[in-house]
């Protein structure tokens, strides 16, 4: 597939009044191999079913409450926070095969999902919000806040999550950076990883926007796209870094999956130098605390 600026953003499929399938990526629809995700949001006393099949799953309660029954285990009050900005996540790892059924126990309730094809069976497990690490990455204006979902090391075998709050006025996925080759050192440790990602934007005000760039250092791509209110921009290779306009707080779920369960990466050589710049953190980090 040949990205631009045109097919690299999946806009909502939903006001954020309405209720449904709010978004979604295939493999097919997005040109490449691994990375499947939904949305979706739903009233109080809705349900949906889903299979994993040959999947591994990463569930993510984005807002509201809701209760899960599986043949891997139940779940009867997943959730707390009311929306993304208000608390750290609840969310369930699913090994493949699994059959869940997913019930709104609030108002409303929107989760987000995502899954990967794989070949090893797992064990089911509820990531709560003490569970969650948080770290405080960048430095000056390109602070952030990450929340580790399904980090590294988590003991799967493929998908990453994590959750990315980005300050107005900040940038974010910098400096620039990519994860499209695997490579490996003399000593067998891992460079950098091939990795499809998706970002998933949700903004705290309505009318809120990110600008995102991907761009590859020889400029066979080079776009940049503007991100809205339950949006999905992809990654499928080259650097991506995030801007987010003053007064606009910005937040973002990435999945990943490919070569490896890591988020190794290699920075762009013409801006890395700004890591050995960062003199000040921004007092507004962490956005979201325990």
């Amino acid at each position: 597939m040949r990205y631009s600026s045109e097919n690299l953003v999946v806009r909502s499929k939903l006001k954020p009044g309405e209720f449904g399938l709010v978004n979604q990526v295939t493999p097919q629809s997005a040109g490449w191999e691994h990375l499947s995700a939904e949305v979706r949001r739903l009233r109080a006393g809705e349900s949906f079913q889903w299979s994993s099949g040959e999947h591994e799953a990463v569930l993510v309660v984005l807002g509201g409450r809701c209760a899960v029954s599986s043949n891997r285990g139940e779940w009867k009050d997943l959730g707390a926070r009311a929306t993304v900005f208000d608390g750290l996540p609840h969310a369930l790892y699913l090994p493949r095969r699994t059959e869940l059924m997913l019930t709104a126990t609030s108002e409303r309730v929107q989760v987000a999902w995502a899954w990967a094809k794989t070949d090893r069976d797992g064990q089911a497990r509820h990531i709560r919000p003490e569970d969650c690490a948080i770290e405080e990455r960048g430095g000056g204006n390109a602070s952030r806040q990450i929340t580790s979902v399904v980090p590294p090391g988590f003991g799967n075998h493929r998908l990453v999550a994590v959750e990315v709050y980005t300050p107005g006025g900040n940038w974010s996925s910098y400096p620039p950076h990519k994860h499209d080759v695997h490579r490996e050192g003399a000593d067998g440790k891992l460079i950098e990883a091939d990795l499809e990602e998706l970002y998933f934007y949700q903004q705290r005000k309505p009318d809120g926007f990110a600008f995102q760039r991907v761009y590859t250092e020889d400029g066979a791509l080079d776009a940049t796209v503007t991100a809205r209110h339950d949006d999905f921009v992809l990654i499928p290779f080259g650097h991506h870094p995030v801007s987010a306009p003053w007064g606009y707080d910005c937040y973002y779920l990435n999945f990943l999956a490919g070569s490896a369960q890591s988020l190794a990466a290699a920075d762009d050589p013409a801006h890395a130098w700004v890591k050995g710049t960062y003199q000040t953190k921004d007092p507004r980090i962490p956005m979201v605390k325990r």
